[in-house]
């Protein structure tokens, strides 16, 4: 009978130690969870839709906004800009991207992190098709942009010619100035650059007067992980 009891106590405090173990371990795994809602903060929202601190960086480190740095606030107005375009997308799709044009673009954005894609894709939470998706949407803004926007990129000579009397220290050649005649092609070409961006701004502008956006947070300084900017910028625009 001693021995039965020594049994049954013995058991029980294993059960106890037990019951004591899974329980930490749940407290254990409900705090590194809250510790990662919490450091995937929501930075802004439009409507009911959130965009996160990761998705902010998702973005920059993969080139797809022109933003420096996640952590600045202009990443996450671009954040919100591209959202929106997005948006208009849906409503007025362009054609589909070809497959091969997706994977180009993929591949780009996969350079552009180099040996880090492992880590971004861990701290981001994306997958390979959440990235091909980011790639597809990407090429679906530009498309779009390019048949909303492109036909305004057409100048005239007069046009043309105030753009480079307004810009002329940007025309030179080995040091010296051009003259209009022989700047007239690359000042055609900047003059309507020129014109879609200020017709994409202030498009830009009027969605997000239509819209409900709200800036939850600034984004925080202390996450950075890209070796700084490289590339060209990757706001859509079209030529």
């Amino acid at each position: 009978m001693p021995n039965s009891k020594f049994k049954m106590q013995n058991t029980g405090s294993k059960a106890r130690g037990l019951f004591c173990l899974h329980f930490a371990l749940c407290i254990l795994n409900y705090s590194t969870l809250d510790a990662q809602q919490l450091l995937d903060r929501v930075l802004a929202r439009i409507g009911t839709e959130a965009i996160t601190q990761t998705d902010v960086e998702a973005l920059v480190e993969f080139g797809l906004i022109e933003a420096r740095s996640p952590t600045l606030p202009a990443a996450v107005q671009q954040a919100i800009d591209r959202q929106l375009v997005l948006k208009e997308v849906t409503r007025f799709p362009p054609a589909e991207p070809p497959a091969a044009e997706v994977e180009k673009q993929l591949a780009a954005m996969k350079a552009r992190v180099g040996d880090r894609l492992g880590q971004m894709l861990q701290i981001t939470g994306l997958d390979e098709d959440r990235l091909r998706g980011l790639a597809r949407d990407t090429l679906r803004i530009r498309n779009y942009l390019q048949q909303r926007f492109g036909i305004s990129a057409q100048v005239g000579e007069e046009e043309a010619r105030k753009y480079f009397d307004a810009h002329r220290d940007e025309f030179t050649r080995n040091g010296m100035p051009l003259t209009f005649e022989e700047a007239a092609a690359e000042a055609r070409q900047r003059a309507a650059a020129a014109r879609v961006q200020g017709a994409v701004t202030q498009w830009l502008q009027d969605l997000r007067s239509r819209s409900d956006v709200v800036i939850v947070t600034s984004p925080p300084a202390g996450r950075s992980f890209s070796g700084g900017w490289s590339g060209p910028p990757a706001t859509p625009r079209p030529s």
